[in-house]
């Protein structure tokens, strides 16, 4: 909330394996997440990973969708504007209207759901005064992952204020996608529910990205071990 109050750039994104996987393997996009002011574990598995190969000791996940609640919670109570970029328009229009309900103090600044495509030099930089013009003092980007964190990356210094990659955070709220039940997200199974949701957009993303994720923990953790001193 410093950063809001202040009018000064920051970048947070809740990164889950996808993420973690295509910084791995994309050194462009390695260089956009080395950038993010805070990245947090989003998925279970990336807490179990930093735990284990760094003896982190997080106690739970920072989910996305929570993390997205909680600021704007936080927002709320101390009066600060939020806007809302990202997801397709009626995604926007639901999850504004149910915000208005269950969080009446919060500041909705605006939104704005951009193509699902390149966005030409006019109507980028259109967009970018639309979010300055709002007077939004945080803005929270669901576009997925890496679109959203490229985004944020490119506009950092245009726009000079919190940006806020959440995901599918957007859709959750807005109560367009199921969430799973607790006991599979506290599994790191929340992957294998939202396969079952979604399995034509997302089965080749899983099938691709968590074999990387597993070889490159296993080999992270090998190395560790092996370089150990012995006892």
């Amino acid at each position: 909330m410093q950063a809001a109050h202040a009018g000064v750039p920051l970048l947070l994104a809740a990164t889950s394996v996808h993420g973690l996987t295509m910084a791995a393997t994309d050194s462009d996009f390695r260089t956009v997440l080395n950038s993010v002011d805070l990245v947090t574990p989003d998925g279970q598995p990336v807490r179990w990973a930093l735990n284990v190969l760094h003896g982190a000791g997080l106690q739970d996940r920072v989910y996305g969708p929570t993390l997205m609640r909680q600021v704007c919670e936080t927002a709320a109570a101390e009066g600060v504007s939020v806007y809302f970029y990202g997801s397709r328009p009626e995604v926007l229009e639901r999850l504004v209207d149910r915000l208005h309900v269950t969080l009446p103090g919060l500041r909705i600044a605006g939104y704005s759901s951009p193509p699902f495509r390149a966005l030409t030099p006019e109507e980028d930089a259109a967009e970018v005064a639309r979010i300055k013009a709002s007077g939004a003092q945080i803005v929270f980007v669901g576009l997925g992952c890496p679109r959203q964190e490229r985004w944020a990356y490119d506009h950092r210094s245009l726009l000079a204020r919190p940006l806020v990659c959440v995901g599918a955070a957007f859709d959750f709220h807005a109560g367009t996608l199921r969430q799973a039940p607790a006991w599979m997200q506290a599994r790191g199974l929340e992957w294998f529910f939202r396969l079952l949701m979604e399995p034509r957009r997302l089965w080749r993303r899983y099938a691709k990205h968590i074999p990387i994720f597993v070889i490159l923990v296993s080999r992270q953790y090998l190395t560790q071990r092996l370089s150990w001193p012995p006892p």
